[in-house]
């Protein structure tokens, strides 16, 4: 399907500058890990302005896969915002996403998700149903859309979520737990990748929001990354018995869904041996295996089954001595 005439018009309207993933006009930290961060940034909006402007959504993927592996997920990510725009946008209701999703752009499913997150954050009457909103998505990758909501909140608005009496309360049910992880994602470029201030934030954050914050962080660790070795080793000390598995979780997640796009990276590894204990593939399998079975969604939803059936794998109960 060839991308409408109309998105030129939208191109035009929605196009973001580039300046909004500079650190210094985010007020985010500036550490060594800023340019790293900033580049993340950067290609995420390559990825949304390549959406609003393709010829077609292969055209689209042809386009994003010439992107260095590395940075190529967060290109895809920021495809998704602007098809899901285009979408809804649009003077006739197209189904580009739809088609994007099971087509090329199929191997980067899990981007693809929090892409639309993003797009759900901007568009009033999706962002005030997000639970209807995210309905019409596969039933457990969905809430992977409120995480991209939260990235998106957390991104823009970091004083407004990151102080000692934030609440999500405004959120309906579990959508909370999905769009905290994603604040604790945006909290790994909110301070620049520096683990000692991203424990200091955390520390001040509500009890209640600190397991999905922390799982959060270990999936943008894994997935964006930037931090060295004794960094990552201190994550997992300051996590400690509690909060481990839950950074062991995020990573794997985060192993997964470069695994299965075929950009793995070197970070990701590391995070993989020192959160999880295991490599990158491993660590990936075992979200494959954690994923079968799931049941139907009821009063907790099969996404937070297969979360807590990986944060289980990794505790450290299952350490044997």
């Amino acid at each position: 399907m060839k991308l409408p005439y109309f998105s030129r018009f939208y191109q035009k309207i929605f196009r973001i500058s580039p300046d909004e993933a500079k650190f210094l006009r985010r007020g985010f930290r500036i550490t060594k890990s800023a340019g790293h961060l900033e580049t993340v940034g950067e290609k995420f909006l390559y990825g949304y302005h390549a959406a609003l402007s393709a010829n077609s959504t292969s055209d689209l993927a042809d386009d994003l896969n010439l992107v260095e592996p590395l940075y190529r997920g967060f290109a895809f990510e920021g495809a998704a915002m602007g098809l899901t725009l285009l979408d809804n946008l649009l003077p006739l209701r197209k189904k580009l996403l739809q088609e994007f999703f099971s087509g090329s752009g199929k191997a980067h499913i899990y981007m693809l998700h929090v892409g639309v997150g993003w797009a759900l954050a901007r568009i009033p009457w999706l962002r005030r149903r997000p639970l209807k909103t995210i309905s019409r998505f596969d039933p457990v990758l969905r809430w992977l859309i409120l995480d991209g909501f939260g990235f998106h909140e957390g991104y823009f608005y970091p004083r407004k979520y990151f102080h000692s009496k934030v609440s999500l309360d405004w959120l309906p049910g579990y959508a909370r737990r999905a769009f905290a992880q994603g604040l604790g994602r945006s909290l790994w470029f909110v301070e620049g990748a520096d683990t000692e201030k991203i424990l200091q934030r955390l520390n001040k954050l509500p009890e209640s929001l600190r397991s999905d914050l922390w799982s959060g962080i270990g999936l943008a660790c894994a997935y964006a990354g930037d931090a060295s070795e004794p960094e990552i080793e201190k994550l997992k000390v300051s996590a400690g018995e509690h909060y481990l598995s839950y950074l062991a979780q995020g990573a794997a997640f985060a192993a997964k869904a470069r695994l299965r796009a075929g950009n793995p990276a070197r970070h990701t590894e590391m995070a993989c041996r020192v959160f999880c204990r295991c490599t990158i593939e491993e660590a990936a399998f075992v979200t494959d295996m954690k994923l079968q079975n799931l049941p139907i969604d009821g009063t907790v939803p099969a996404y937070e089954v297969w979360r807590q059936r990986i944060q289980k794998e990794f505790s450290l109960e299952q350490v044997t001595v």
